[in-house]
């Protein structure tokens, strides 16, 4: 019987998919791929099935829009065994988009304060220039400790 030749060694399937072996394993491991082991002598090779170059494509492509790869797992399969759900696909893409948009919004936060401290060193550097005495700060950007209340 002749070797299916159709297989790729791991060299070749990361060439082709445009990333590492390192990758390549990790998603094999990972249980991301489609692989087999074979014997040659006194060396076991792994082979990876030829439809592994467009699951890492679509791998990537799902961890581009912010998927893990436990996320892509769990549904991987199911998409090339054509038993893909596509009310939990709906459900999950609803999910994954409310969670960007938390994101997005902790990132406004963030840019709006950073923002504002860019503005306020820019003012105390107007004032006191490149290097300011800590006694300064504290007397112009810290509350007054006499005019408070005990």
């Amino acid at each position: 019987m002749t070797p299916d030749t159709s297989f790729l060694l791991i060299g070749a399937l990361a060439t082709k998919a445009n990333t590492t072996k390192d990758t390549v394993r990790h998603y094999d491991q990972l249980g991301l791929l489609k692989s087999r082991k074979r014997q040659a002598g006194s060396r076991l090779y792994t082979e990876f099935h030829p439809e592994c170059v467009e699951r890492i494509e679509l791998i990537k492509s799902a961890q581009a829009i912010g998927f893990t790869l436990a996320e892509i797992r769990e549904n991987l399969n199911d998409y090339y065994d054509g038993q893909l759900d596509i009310d939990l696909q709906l459900t999950i893409i609803q999910q994954k988009l409310t969670q960007v948009r938390k994101q997005q919004a902790n990132i406004s936060v963030i840019v709006a304060l950073l923002t504002e401290r860019i503005e306020v060193l820019e003012q105390m550097k107007k004032e006191h220039g490149s290097k300011l005495d800590i006694e300064i700060c504290k007397k112009k950007y810290q509350p007054d400790a006499h005019n408070r209340s005990d």
